[in-house]
């Protein structure tokens, strides 16, 4: 037999190069499941498309265009006090005249549409660029925005509401799809320029010139139809009577109409330039009757806050809204009865602005205010606008030198003049070159005296220690220069607020809303609220608002405690006594600021209880002339120190607010101590002065009582039940003063002797930090204060 014999068993049949592994997918399997998903996909899509279409259909049937003159209407909006039952006033009521087409200028025409909708004589109604951008920028999480045509906006003003949403805006397509087919572009522009919102109250072409301008809308020139026409992308923002800022805006946003014109051909691109390098003369809007007292002043701040949650001028001026505020009738009472009470009588709220506000603790109502003239006289709000603090700033520092590890028994240098190396000082009050209070004083007493060359020296001597008093002035309630909303306040920004050499004296400029917040900060035990005045908005259309508070720790209870008990002491003896007339525990801090001209431009008291913080601030002019004298040498306000007429304004103030209010206690002192180094207390040579056996507060206007034996310099450290530290070179304190036993004389180092002088220009040199790390701190800045 001849080939190979077969194994026993079944024959095995040979696989085939092509064929596939077992368990493998058979050949082909990918293609087919692409193709199925393909095929289904274009199915499903083919499906949505048609259930696109055919809902489109039956919304297009179903939704019918009603009658303009029956449907378009506003509503009233309402602010209320506290609780939502007494009205305090009511925005604008529809101020609005029809007009036919043929009186309205054609430059009215013209220039909505190059402003608006430059498509407008050619598109549909609805622009799908316009949608699909403001979709895009929606999903992406940025401001919700519109991308509506002129017949959109028309379809919007006329039968939808104000609220932002996908269903609206599809509802507002098919209507303009609708009033597209039914109506001429002629008679839809019409009816646009007889119920756009242009601002200031005013609905239409007609309203809006006599707003305005003071006359007809036939009458209105290029230039005014331009300004017109421009406003309406935002009343607000583009309304010159609201700010430098907001005349700007105007500004770009008008040449932007009359270059579009130009490019359009409506007008020549030689007229457009010519007209668009300044703005025609605007009046100042007018003011109603009906807001007469602090009345305006609530709806103006009210306003400003409904705008920054985002709601639009038309929805507060005819919107139907009830606005709950936070204020009370009590505390609006007490602020305006309490100013009147102790501001001088002979002289006029036009040239004296007395300025106050109240803030609860814990929660950030603001409960009232007084703006400082009667809004119909003056639209300006110093509540809001404030003036440099002065002293009043003290308090931020020394939370910022406890939170670095410094303790209240810790010595700074009291003495003045305080010299820096290039020569420049800054004073203490007093005559001359200012009062001594001794080489080394701890933060309790340079507190209630208000001793300014003991917080330089706290300040020069924390590593960075300007920019920490500045985070930490935030932290508790003091806006940055530039808003932040982690840092919010009412306004949102504060003036001159940078970590420079004399920030920790003063010059800033704050509002007394916002100052009075801080400080309820240090009353609320180290956690901020945020102040606000809208409690609750409700509206017709369901868009409603809560404020939600959520206070945050600022600082620790401890500290809060013991800055808190050195502003007790201020109150018990030192420049705020007179806030002892209170009856009730209190703690606060006077505040005085000077110009580079060494006169007084502002003076302060800030204080509270465990239930309120109040403070008062006085200003003249535009918060830079001097309040102490007037140009002829004469004197303005007779007394000028934030210890004299502040301070017993606030005590009226407060007065009014607490009666009937149970008597609450602080929490006692904790002595934080981190075992940080006294202040540096180093100094250049000074000329030679006799210390004062007793120093005395910040002068008043009748005699001060003398300080009582434990708040003098050369007092023994108050006994307490912890041991006293022994005095040593770290520079430790008793509880009120520091140790007076002489240290080994070092061996002077040679340094410029400066020519001593006792010129107001003298004692505004500029400041340089000691420490070269930090002296990009250290900046010329012509101020000093008390």
């Amino acid at each position: 037999m001849s080939g190979k014999r077969r194994a026993e068993g079944p024959a095995v049949k040979k696989r085939s190069k092509d064929a596939a592994a077992p368990g493998a997918p058979k050949p082909g399997g990918w293609r087919r499941r692409v193709r199925f998903v393909v095929k289904w996909g274009l199915i499903a899509t083919l499906a949505g498309f048609l259930t696109l279409v055919i809902g489109f259909y039956v919304a297009y049937r179903s939704i019918d265009i009603p009658d303009p003159n029956k449907e378009f209407q506003t509503q009233t909006s309402f602010v209320y006090y506290a609780g939502g039952t007494s009205e305090i006033g009511r925005f604008a009521e529809q101020n609005r005249v029809s007009i036919p087409f043929s009186k309205m200028p054609q430059t009215v025409k013209d220039a909505v549409v190059a402003a608006e909708n430059q498509t407008f004589y050619t598109d549909s109604g609805v622009d799908p660029k316009g949608i699909l951008r403001a979709a895009l920028n929606n999903a992406q999480g940025d401001a919700v925005q519109g991308g509506s045509t002129i017949t959109q906006q028309y379809v919007k003003i006329l039968y939808l509401n104000q609220q932002r949403s996908y269903t609206r805006k599809l509802r507002e397509a098919i209507l303009a799809l609708k009033l597209q087919r039914q109506q001429s572009k002629q008679q839809i522009l019409e009816g646009y320029l007889n119920t756009i919102y242009f601002g200031r109250g005013a609905y239409g072409i007609e309203a809006a010139a006599q707003t305005w301008f003071r006359k007809d809308a036939g009458d209105l020139s290029l230039a005014e139809s331009a300004v017109l026409a421009s406003v309406i992308n935002n009343p607000t923002q583009f309304d010159p009577a609201n700010g430098s800022a907001n005349r700007k805006a105007l500004l770009g946003r008008y040449q932007y109409v009359l270059d579009s014109m130009g490019r359009l051909g409506m007008i020549s691109p030689s007229t457009a330039a010519r007209t668009g390098k300044r703005l025609p003369e605007i009046p100042k809007p007018r003011v109603r009757n009906s807001q007469g007292g602090q009345k305006g002043h609530v709806l103006a701040l009210v306003r400003s806050e409904l705008q920054r949650l985002g709601y639009t001028d038309s929805q507060i001026d005819g919107g139907g809204l009830r606005v709950t505020t936070t204020l009370t009738k009590s505390g609006m009472r007490a602020a305006e009865q309490g100013i009147k009470q102790e501001r001088p009588s002979d002289l006029s709220d036009k040239d004296l602005h007395v300025a106050a506000a109240t803030v609860e603790p814990g929660t950030g109502d603001l409960k009232g205010f007084y703006a400082g003239q009667d809004y119909l006289k003056s639209q300006i709000n110093w509540a809001l606008r404030g003036a440099s603090v002065g002293s009043t700033f003290k308090p931020f520092a020394l939370a910022a030198a406890l939170k670095d590890g410094f303790s209240l028994r810790d010595g700074f240098d009291g003495n003045s003049p305080y010299y820096f190396p290039d020569g420049s000082r800054v004073v203490n009050e007093g005559p001359g070159l200012g009062n001594d209070y001794g080489a080394k004083i701890n933060a309790i007493y340079a507190m209630q005296q208000s001793v300014n060359t003991a917080f330089i020296d706290m300040t020069v001597s924390m590593s960075n220690g300007p920019a920490k008093i500045v985070q930490m002035a935030e932290r508790m309630g003091v806006p940055p220069s530039k808003a932040d909303n982690d840092y919010p306040g009412l306004p949102n920004t504060s003036g001159d607020l940078a970590p420079q050499s004399r920030v920790t004296l003063g010059t800033a400029r704050v509002s007394p809303i916002n100052m009075a917040n801080a400080f309820a900060t240090i009353a609320n035990g180290g956690e901020r609220a945020q102040v606000h005045v809208i409690d609750k908005v409700t509206s017709p259309d369901g868009d409603d608002y809560t404020f939600k508070a959520e206070p945050q720790r600022a600082i620790s209870a401890d500290i809060a405690a013991d800055v808190s008990y050195t502003l007790q002491q201020t109150v018990k003896g030192g420049t705020g006594r007179q806030a002892q007339a209170l009856g009730r525990p209190a703690a606060g801090k006077t505040g005085t600021a000077t110009n580079d001209d060494g006169n007084v431009i502002s003076s302060w008291f800030v204080g509270y209880t465990p239930q309120l913080a109040t403070a008062v601030m006085y200003a003249r002019g535009d918060g830079y002339d001097p309040i102490d004298f007037n140009k002829d040498g004469t004197k303005f306000l007779p007394s000028y120190f934030g210890a004299d007429f502040p301070t017993r304004t606030w005590r009226a103030i407060m007065g009014i607010d607490l009666e009937g209010q149970p008597v609450e206690q602080f929490p006692q002192p904790a002595y934080v101590d981190g075992n940080r180094p006294g202040g540096s207390a180093t100094t250049g040579p000074r000329p030679s002065q006799p210390q004062p056996s007793q120093p005395s507060a910040t002068p008043t206007p009748t005699p001060s009582p003398t300080p009582s034996p434990s708040v003098r310099p050369s007092a023994k450290p108050t006994p307490k039940p912890t041991p006293t530290p022994k005095p040593s070179p770290t520079g430790q304190c008793g509880l009120l003063t520091c140790p007076t036993t002489p240290s080994p004389t070092p061996t002077p180092t040679p340094t410029p002797t400066p020519t001593p002088t006792a010129s107001p220009a003298a004692r505004t040199v500029a400041m340089r930090e000691v420490n070269p790390a930090t002296a990009a701190y250290w900046s010329v800045e012509p101020w000093w204060w008390i």
